[in-house]
């Protein structure tokens, strides 16, 4: 009988695939082979594969490359990094082997930007895409910018105020760009994103506050919707109203010329996750090449901002099962050596799922249960995958230890988690490394954190402040 967790994976799903195979028992991930790590760095583990962030960066390249060739589209492609994705230092340095520009979204991400400008990373001909509503700092932080000669940085206008707010910081003549408020998927307790400008508002806004200003160099149209690029009914039907306000706008404001159509492609959360990319973006450009060449404008320089698309696959997370309890006839729970809410908060907070599979013991019998997190929170659980109402995994033994592993979680788990900081029950954030691979595909680790100790923890909350002996 096919009873084993192998064959359970095998029928359910193609199998191998492209960054999943087996060594004899064990799962190897882009070839690394998964059992070695946790032997090395022990668990609860979590990783970043620094190869698959360039990886994918050249897959949209590529895309994007390709479709405009068969559309015959005579504009450029822009690809730029959402850095509320993740910051740290080792995603940019890798991202920015590429050729690839930057959007930011608060007033600290410009303080990175100008450190990536001091450390060659990045020159001043890369485009800056400044997003998000704008406190004091980050209006302040722009103008130092642009200030300071980076001709490419573009703030994208979210509110009628926010003119005014940079006219009185920036020095000289400075490019900006307009966000679309854009209506939101029925399934929203909100009709309008709250961010961004409405559709209607836009073209008398130009004509009102920009058109006759000559300190003003409107560049961009930014559209961004929050369930990402999907292929369905809502996501075209705001495409197209988009494309419509790009046009009107075009024939008003001749220094127009690029459509930022934000972010939001997928990523890989299931064996059985499937999207055509290719397909995706040739239909994108071909409907802005339709209506442009209709209304008889030039078509728009094309910009992206892949946030989880340009990290996400590169995460991982490695768990051990610690204990199975068994609460009744039907529940078998399985107790990892970590939080779900505090490693991986998405799975807590919007139900989101991962690929989640067994590290080892691939040829053992596998059986049906539930993955419990060590708080002490009633929610800090996983029990399903994308496409599957359950958990499975080889049957608990006593005797043979059960690792098992989270992966494409490269995107926001870490700020969201508070990372660094204190994390529910004040379970101690895991250890991180970073693998890269050479130029001859020999791997290589380093421990970019250690585990998080007590003393850090008490430094934290106070305990380790020296009092002041006069009070």
């Amino acid at each position: 009988m096919n009873t084993k967790y192998y064959d359970l994976i095998n029928q359910t799903y193609y199998f191998p695939q492209e960054e999943f195979k087996l060594n004899k028992d064990n799962l190897q991930f882009h070839n690394i082979d998964l059992m070695k790590l946790v032997e090395k760095y022990g668990t609860p583990l979590k990783f970043t594969y620094l190869p698959q962030i360039s990886n994918n960066i050249n897959k949209a390249k590529s895309w994007f490359r390709k479709s405009m060739e068969k559309n015959k589209y005579e504009a450029k492609y822009f690809y730029c990094y959402c850095t509320k994705s993740s910051h740290f230092e080792y995603i940019m340095n890798e991202a920015f082997k590429n050729n690839i520009h930057i959007e930011t979204s608060s007033a600290f991400d410009i303080n990175i930007v100008e450190n990536l400008l001091a450390n060659g990373k990045i020159n001043k001909s890369t485009y800056v895409i400044c997003n998000g509503f704008k406190r004091d700092q980050y209006i302040d932080n722009i103008a130092r910018l642009i200030n300071n000669g980076h001709k490419n940085a573009i703030p994208i206008i979210d509110n009628f105020e926010e003119l005014d707010l940079l006219q009185g910081q920036i020095k000289g003549k400075f490019k900006i760009g307009i966000r679309i408020a854009a209506e939101e998927e029925p399934k929203f307790e909100f009709y309008t994103s709250r961010l961004g400008i409405g559709y209607k508002n836009i073209v008398p806004f130009y004509k009102k506050e920009i058109k006759e200003n000559k300190k003003l160099e409107l560049k961009m149209l930014h559209f961004f919707i929050n369930t990402g690029i999907n292929d369905n009914a809502y996501y075209w039907n705001e495409l197209v109203k988009c494309i419509k306000v790009y046009v009107a706008l075009k024939k008003e404001c001749p220094t127009l010329d690029g459509l930022n159509i934000g972010g939001g492609f997928p990523i890989k959360n299931s064996l059985a996750f499937e999207y055509d990319y290719q397909y995706m973006v040739d239909e994108i450009l071909n409907q802005i090449k339709i209506a442009c060449d209709e209304a008889e404008v030039d078509v728009p320089h094309i910009f992206t901002e892949f946030g989880s698309f340009t990290v996400g696959e590169a995460g991982g997370a490695l768990y051990q099962v610690l204990y199975q309890k068994k609460q009744n006839d039907r529940e078998n729970w399985n107790m990892i050596d970590s939080s779900f809410i505090t490693t991986l908060p998405d799975t807590w907070a919007i139900n989101k799922r991962f690929v989640m599979l067994a590290v080892n013991r691939w040829n053992d019998v596998y059986e049906r249960v539930l993955l419990g997190g060590l708080t002490c929170d009633g929610d800090d659980y996983y029990n399903s995958e994308q496409h599957m109402n359950a958990v499975y995994l080889p049957k608990y033994n006593k005797e043979k230890p059960l690792y098992i592993g989270f992966f494409n979680t490269g995107a926001y788990q870490e700020t969201i988690g508070g990372y660094g900081g204190l994390s529910h029950c004040i379970l101690p954030q895991p250890k991180h490394i970073l693998i890269d691979k050479d130029k001859n595909g020999i791997f290589a680790t380093e421990v970019f954190s250690e585990q998080q100790n007590a003393e850090q923890v008490l430094d934290i909350l106070g305990y380790n402040k020296k009092k002041n002996e006069n009070i």
